[in-house]
């Protein structure tokens, strides 16, 4: 009798285990409306996330949820999540394959970003290419997104915890930001 209890008990965690592995994938699911099937975005202004480092992106889940990080979703979204959902999302997305996005950018405005990338080559790379582990990839990321999301690191009134990134962003003028943003979106 022991024996079968200690059986049903090992195929009962055996389910219990296969649904967790289906409800991250029904969870991670929920992210393609907006980020792309397993995360390779298709718009201009909302990222990829297939492939960026897992404690990059459990940090800004974590962020967004806690309300350190500005967000005009996620931060709603992610306060229905725990914060073992939100490390196995991060752990979902950062095993798949980073996908650089092809766009159509403006040659003048990638050689100016050339020019103007010496506050973000510490962290990013010259390839957009990071080597720490923690760092996004920036290679082939969408422009518009890049750009937009270095308005939020511009603007002291909006919560972003990066003070490096701070830092550099407010030294870029306009033009720069969003040339740095085609240069790095130009990186395959």
């Amino acid at each position: 009798m022991g024996i079968r209890v200690a059986i049903v008990a090992f195929l009962a965690g055996l389910g219990t285990w296969a649904h967790a592995a289906d409800s991250i994938e029904a969870l991670a699911n929920t992210c393609n409306n907006c980020h792309g099937v397993n995360g390779v975005s298709v718009g201009p202004t909302m990222p990829s996330i297939a492939g960026l480092p897992q404690a990059y992106l459990t940090n800004v889940m974590l962020e967004w949820k806690s309300g350190t990080r500005f967000s005009a979703t996620m931060g709603r979204l992610l306060k229905g999540y725990s914060d073992v959902q939100i490390a196995d999302l991060a752990a979902h997305f950062a095993k798949q394959r980073w996908v650089p996005q092809a766009q159509k950018l403006d040659e003048a405005r990638v050689r100016l970003g050339a020019q103007s990338l010496k506050r973000c080559e510490k962290c990013h790379g010259n390839d957009g290419l990071p080597r720490d582990g923690e760092t996004p990839p920036v290679n082939g990321q969408w422009a518009g997104y890049l750009y937009l999301e270095s308005l939020k690191y511009h603007d002291e009134a909006v919560g972003m915890s990066n003070r490096q990134m701070r830092g550099a962003m407010k030294r870029l003028r306009d033009e720069d930001l969003r040339a740095v943003a085609d240069y790095y979106a130009s990186q395959k």
